[in-house]
């Protein structure tokens, strides 16, 4: 008699897990693949002005001439003051925030990337892989992979119009999802970036493809409603900038 109890109740249970998963249909789907995030730069132009904002208000303005990096995040940044010439040089943890410009070569070789996969005709916008807009960068206190020290970086926002709730910071060593194709013709498929860093309240973290589901009561579980129209079984990390943008939309009622 237990045994039967007990196997109903695992019956039970696995039905209402396999209840819970959302079926989307195929424009939803197709809504859902967009990628709304800003693209991820790397480098910094020396033509066009900087800016930087330190934790006391102070402003400065020049261009970028270099930087120390780990892993890829900067440490500290020097720039030629755009008046006087000089060079200045500042640590990521003096610094509350920065905008650069990214260079033309690197605006090149994204329109280039993006024109080679067909993938990226459905799902991103080409504005954001050549993009002459100015780069946020935010001072942020991190442990690079959550393995390393926790330092602090400057690091860039690539989802700065929906990041009331969660901040997604570009991951320069980030790897992606391998493209096919033949040769001379575009690419299909392939092309998602597989880790971030991301911010939820106080805590910022590496969010790898591989651990989504384990985080994805973390990013998402204090809205009831989210997590009933989007259950983590039924969506994938490819999801994500849509996910958190909706996220956004629906903490804001």
């Amino acid at each position: 008699m237990k045994l039967t109890t007990l196997l109903l109740t695992l019956c039970l249970a696995g039905t209402a897990t396999f209840a819970q998963k959302v079926k989307y249909s195929k424009e939803e789907r197709k809504e859902m693949n967009r990628y709304l995030f800003n693209e991820g730069f790397d480098t910094a132009s020396d033509k066009k002005v900087s800016t930087i904002i330190l934790k006391d208000n102070t402003e400065y303005q020049g261009y970028s001439k270099s930087w120390e990096k780990q892993r890829g995040q900067i440490l500290s940044i020097t720039i030629e003051d755009v008046d006087t010439g000089k060079p200045m040089k500042f640590a990521a943890a003096d610094i509350a925030e920065m905008y650069l410009y990214a260079t033309e070569r690197e605006k090149s070789m994204k329109a280039g990337k993006f024109i080679s996969n067909m993938r990226n005709y459905s799902t991103k916008k080409y504005s954001k892989s050549v993009t002459n807009d100015a780069i946020p960068y935010e001072n942020q206190i991190v442990s690079l992979k959550n393995k390393k020290e926790p330092k602090a970086f400057l690091m860039q926002v690539i989802n700065p119009e929906f990041n009331e709730f969660i901040t997604v910071y570009h991951d320069p060593f980030a790897s992606e999802t391998i493209s096919t194709g033949f040769a001379g013709a575009p690419a299909f498929g392939g092309g998602v970036i597989k880790s971030y860093y991301v911010k939820k309240g106080d805590k910022v973290m590496w969010l790898h493809k591989d651990d989504f589901e384990d985080n994805y009561d973390f990013l998402f579980g204090d809205n009831a409603e989210f997590m009933k129209k989007y259950p983590k079984n039924s969506v994938e990390w490819d999801y994500l900038s849509f996910l958190i943008y909706q996220y956004t939309e629906m903490n804001h009622g």
